[in-house]
């Protein structure tokens, strides 16, 4: 049997040169390497029979092997084989002696590693590998970064260095050796903890350790530490809003919900420099109603913005929250001169806005205006219930004033009106009976059915609701008496106004107003009655307004308050629910009615808060 030789037996490429670099022995591995037999290359120049071997290593590495007799290696890339190979070259005084190793499967590996190493140099988590013995075989940047540690002083040492260094207490340095414990010995693919440490600067701070596995030939465990804090300020922020909303809800007045939204973004969202402002529909302008210490600290007071002045208003009419990172380069501001370098201004739906500012440009981020939006929105439907709440408790307030009405109605129909009725049915059964005495002094049937219809008109005017009042218009007072002078049981020659006047009002009610005021006064008359209409507030500096003078018998003062309540059980009170009727209409239109005597005789109805009067010049 044949020997094989002992190079022929290895698995590396062999072959062998002489001083020249000519091939004086190949093995089957380099054989098949070079695709070439050794017959053919046997005796032949390196360089003549593979030129394109002139361009890579092999020159310089060989000729310095034999130059310098020192062994060199070097690695290669062979293109038709898509191989890499390792190339050992041996010198001798004879020649060269050559082995190539295929080290594809290691390079890919180590470019694997390098690509690995990179993407973990890259991320901003925090990278550690350790091995079976919890000692730190490798750190990324980011861990130096966190911990404010160079990775050559931390390399090799026990991973109880990195939580010492964190600030990490003893009790959660044990939930993270149990954690790397458990990846170690395969009883979980994935251990998480969230843990307080110290930041570099001696801060509080939060992060989430994530424990995996990995195959390494020296390292078991990688922890990926990523520094959570802000988001975990921001979840603590959302539950407090969460917390305000219940505060805000729990309100019905729209002032005390601003200043708790105002007051919720200053001490949750550290925002100092804040204010709420509300549409005033009336007058159409943004009021301000609650504002942070440091926003009055630092104006003095917030100002109030009519339509088409400044960001504020803008913002309001364009509806959507608004980030200015710098205010110098913004054109028209309210106050060019303001002190503020970025703000967020936040409409809270129709009702006003939120403005936060700050004395730095780019104080605020994506963040802020996350939370501030859920803020203004909680406050938007907080008002939203406010408005409801005040239209069901104006609602309920009607409803109540309603059933006082109904049950005033039937009082007078029970009491008055029935007298009414009765002293006309009397007066008929004696005029049959040719016993005419009519029971009212000066009454006649006549007058006793008008005073009658007189009451059944009062009494369908307050069952219709006279506290409510149409479109206003501009009336002159002179005209509107005369108008109710025509409707009334009052002559025309009875009435004198005092000066000429002119203000604004539902133009029917306030003449029935004024038909009512006289009507009593002529059913409280003997005989002929005198009625005059003047102005008060514009000489003795009380609000303005207006008086109506008669010199009928006087309501006596005990019954004055009774006279202006349709409830009140007044035997006494002959004209129904006229002065209830008068006060009515004028609680209607915002104005105040009080009734005293006439100083000489008689009574004298005021009306005032009439702020639309103003005095005719004849």
């Amino acid at each position: 049997m044949r020997s094989v030789p002992i190079v022929d037996r290895v698995t590396d490429a062999f072959f062998a040169l002489d001083t020249g670099f000519r091939f004086t022995y190949l093995n089957e591995r380099a054989e098949t390497l070079l695709e070439r037999s050794r017959e053919e290359l046997i005796g032949r120049v390196m360089w003549d029979e593979f030129p394109q071997t002139v361009e890579t290593q092999f020159p310089d590495g060989f000729h310095r092997a034999m130059d310098e007799q020192v062994p060199v290696s070097f690695e290669i890339y062979h293109m038709p084989l898509e191989t890499w190979f390792e190339a050992r070259a041996y010198p001798s005084e004879t020649g060269l002696s050559v082995y190539m190793r295929d080290v594809t499967e290691r390079k890919a590996q180590e470019t694997t590693l390098a690509q690995h190493a990179a993407v973990v140099e890259a991320v901003h988590d925090a990278v550690v590998t350790l091995d079976r013995d919890r000692e730190i075989v490798t750190i990324n940047g980011a861990t130096e970064s966190m911990l404010d540690a160079d990775r050559s002083s931390l390399v090799g040492e026990h991973v109880e260095t990195l939580t010492e260094l964190a600030g990490i207490d003893d009790h959660h340095a044990v939930d993270i050796g149990r954690a790397i414990t458990d990846i170690d010995v395969r009883n979980a693919d994935r251990r998480q903890l969230e843990l307080p440490y110290v930041g570099p600067n001696g801060d509080d701070r939060m992060a989430e350790f994530r424990f995996v596995p990995i195959e390494d030939d020296t390292a078991t465990v990688a922890a990926v530490i990523r520094d959570v804090t802000d988001r975990h300020e921001y979840d603590r922020v959302v539950t407090s809003l969460h917390e305000v909303t219940r505060w805000l809800l729990e309100s019905d007045d729209p002032e005390e919900i601003c200043a708790i939204a105002v007051h919720a973004g200053g001490d949750l969202l550290d925002l100092p420099i804040s204010g709420v402002w509300l549409l005033e529909e009336e007058q159409g302008y943004l009021d301000p109603v609650a504002g942070t210490a440091g926003a009055h600290d630092e104006f003095g007071g917030l100002p109030r913005f009519n339509p088409g002045e400044g960001l504020v208003w803008d913002v309001f009419e364009g509806g959507e929250v608004e980030l200015f990172d710098d205010l110098g380069t913004v054109d028209d501001l309210y106050n060019p001169d303001t002190p503020l370098r970025s703000e967020i201004i936040a409409p809270i739906g129709t009702h006003g806005v939120l403005m936060t500012g700050s004395l730095d440009p780019h104080r605020f981020d994506e963040t802020d205006v996350d939370l501030i939006s859920t803020l203004v929105e909680n406050t938007r439907a907080a008002l939203d219930r406010a408005d409801r709440e005040r239209v069901l408790r104006d609602r309920t307030a009607e409803l109540e004033r309603q059933t006082e009405r109904l049950e005033a109605v039937a009082d007078v129909l029970s009491s008055d009106l029935q007298r009414q009725l009765e002293a006309v049915a009397d007066a008929l059964e004696e005029e049959r009976a040719g016993e005419w005495e009519f029971p009212l002094a000066g009454d006649t049937v006549e007058t006793t059915l008008e005073r009658a219809e007189g009451l059944v008109d009062d009494v369908r005017e307050f069952a219709r609701n006279a506290s409510r009042v149409g479109t206003r218009s501009r009336l002159r007072l002179e005209s509107a008496v005369a108008d109710a002078v025509d409707g009334s049981r009052l002559d025309a020659d009875a009435v004198i106004v005092d000066g000429s006047a002119a203000l604004r009002a539902d133009p029917d009610r306030f003449v029935h107003l004024l038909e009512t005021a006289f009507d009593g006064a002529v059913a409280r008359a003997d005989g002929d009655v005198t009625v005059r209409v003047g102005l008060v507030g514009f000489d003795d500096g009380g609000s303005r307004g207006f008086f109506i003078l008669d010199d009928a018998a006087e309501i006596p003062p005990d019954a004055r308050d009774r006279v202006l309540d349709p409830t009140a059980d007044d035997e006494t009170a002959i004209d129904g629910i006229g002065l209830a009727l008068v006060r009515a209409i004028a609680d209607a239109h915002d104005w105040e009615c009080t009734v005293t005597d006439g100083n000489n005789g008689g009574t004298r109805i005021e009306i005032r808060d009439v702020t639309t009067l103003e005095r005719r010049l004849e």
